[in-house]
């Protein structure tokens, strides 16, 4: 099963979700759900019983239901139990929740929402874009975020095209393009940030995800200059690119006297804008 994590959110609550690219079908998980149906104050206890209570009826969605590893409050990935869309319309059916209906309909939806991006990427941007206005980002920061990812997605395909695999060489690549700019891997930059498990770009100042855009932008077009025989003359490359962007940073903090890489992340950025916004109040 090839999944893709994602966070959705429905009524500003967090609920955790896989996408499983082979079967076509969201798995969410079974906890969140309950906490956003409940407000229950431990959603994991109110699944245990209703767990045993269920199986002691014989329902058989539950015996069903998938454990999957999803990450956890702390950051650890964790197993969890999840449902499809399907089989929590039925477990919804035994949770009493004046929410009940809007979930299902917010269910409903994002399962289309799945399917109309496959046939339209364009609506997976709008769908970022929303979500990180929800979670708090600036519209500025959210231009720069949704820029990188078109710059990405232009930079794996080049690998494609060279015949290297995702996984492994990929990370392997980014790693040298994030220490040519930085002077740290992006193991080190997370641990910069305080990160574990989170999206570094995510946490990226607007400067850093500028000049990261600009390392990985470079590497492509030396890519496409210089067609790399193996994965060899690609690492070559992707030094090349991210030397580009060292250039600039150094320029930069030359010209300001500050460093560009810092600890600072998005968690940080946002609680100095929810203070500002309240002093200003």
């Amino acid at each position: 099963m090839k999944k893709n994590a994602d966070i959705k959110l429905f009524e500003e609550k967090k609920v955790r979700t896989l996408w499983d690219t082979e079967n076509e079908k969201w798995y969410l998980s079974i906890v969140d759900v309950i906490a956003v149906l409940t407000e229950s104050p431990n959603p994991q206890v109110y699944w245990r019983v209703l767990k045993m209570r269920l199986k002691d009826e014989g329902n058989e969605t539950v015996t069903n239901c998938n454990g999957l590893k999803m990450q956890a409050p702390d950051g650890k990935m964790r197993m969890t139990d999840v449902a499809d869309t399907e089989q929590l319309f039925r477990l919804i059916q035994s949770i009493p929740s004046p929410k009940a209906e809007p979930f299902k309909l917010w269910l409903a939806q994002i399962a289309a929402e799945r399917l109309d991006e496959m046939q339209d990427p364009e609506l997976t941007i709008d769908r970022a874009l929303k979500e990180y206005l929800q979670l708090g980002y600036s519209e500025n920061w959210i231009n720069q975020r949704l820029k990188s990812i078109e710059i990405r997605k232009e930079l794996t395909d080049e690998w494609k095209k060279s015949g290297l695999k995702e996984g492994l060489q990929f990370a392997m690549l980014t790693d040298i393009i994030t220490k040519a700019w930085s002077d740290k891997t992006t193991k080190e930059y997370k641990i910069l940030k305080g990160l574990k498990k989170e999206n570094l770009r995510d946490n990226m100042t607007n400067t850093e995800l500028i000049l990261n855009m600009l390392a990985e932008a470079s590497t492509k077009d030396i890519s496409e200059a210089v067609n790399p025989k193996d994965f060899d003359e690609s690492k070559a490359v992707a030094k090349q690119g991210g030397n580009v962007a060292k250039v600039a940073l150094k320029e930069l903090e030359a010209r300001t006297g500050k460093k560009v890489v810092t600890s600072l992340n998005a968690k940080s950025v946002l609680q100095l804008h929810e203070t500002k916004t309240k002093k200003k109040k």
